[in-house]
């Protein structure tokens, strides 16, 4: 369902201020028969890691350039979803999870890029996981627009099995915390769980470098792709303007 697109561009009051470039309701990505309405927020400039942590702890997401947060009109499923770094204890099948992505993952950490087997990954996974929903297959430009571009500190991690690519994951750096913007891996790869190692090494570069949390994105009870981050516990989520810790 589509609503009336915002005719004038707005300035928020954030620091530094943003101009909203988008603001219209939608068909929810998420959940069927739901209306979602996200305004994409563009900073004047890039933000510092402080400025990050404002504003993940108010909830946003990143996508390329732009923020987001929902103010959809009549849902609040959408809980963003954080772990506290040092409270967390992986389970045993984490362990081992991370015990053979160490024996046979090769990690290297650099800037984001996009070359043609990181698009490649990217299709790959979401049609893997049945998460296309009808949209065509990315190309350079447009992974380049999502996962590379960016408005603060990212980097990429990068999974390789016997020397070839396998996957991928967009992380944005704030002063106390990281946040997983998007993780992607080639279905070949599926037994390694790359997914979950990814946030495990994440959660261990947050200990490593002293950061507090580790952000996940939005979680959504109702939406079976979301339900795997409840499984690290324990985590909080942003509930009615407050951060509840959830056992």
């Amino acid at each position: 369902m589509d609503g009336a697109e915002v005719s004038v561009p707005r300035l928020t009051l954030a620091n530094p201020p943003e101009l909203i470039v988008y603001d219209r309701a939608q068909r929810c990505p998420y959940l069927q028969d739901r209306v979602a309405r996200m305004p994409l927020r563009l900073p004047a400039r890039p933000l510092s890691r402080e400025e990050l942590d404002e504003r993940l702890e108010a909830g946003d997401r990143r996508q390329g350039f732009v923020l987001y947060r929902t103010h959809c009109p009549q849902c609040v499923a959408c809980e963003p979803i954080r772990i506290a770094a040092g409270d967390y204890t992986p389970t045993k099948s984490q362990r081992r999870i991370l015990q053979r992505g160490d024996a046979e993952l090769k990690v290297l950490i650099g800037p984001p890029q996009v070359d043609g087997r990181r698009v490649d990954i990217y299709n790959e996974h979401k049609s893997g996981r049945g998460l296309n929903d009808g949209q065509p297959p990315i190309d350079a430009e447009g992974y380049r627009d999502f996962l590379v571009s960016t408005c603060c500190e990212s980097f990429e991690l990068s999974y390789h099995l016997d020397g070839e690519l396998v996957g991928v994951a967009i992380v944005d750096r704030g002063q106390r915390s990281l946040s997983a913007v998007y993780c992607c891996y080639d279905p070949a790869a599926s037994r390694l769980s790359i997914g979950t190692y990814s946030i495990l090494k994440q959660l261990e570069l947050c200990r490593s470098w002293s950061l507090e949390y580790l952000y996940l994105g939005l979680y959504i009870a109702e939406c079976d792709a979301m339900l795997y981050k409840a499984r690290y516990r324990p985590h909080q989520r942003l509930v009615d303007g407050a951060w509840q810790t959830f056992r």
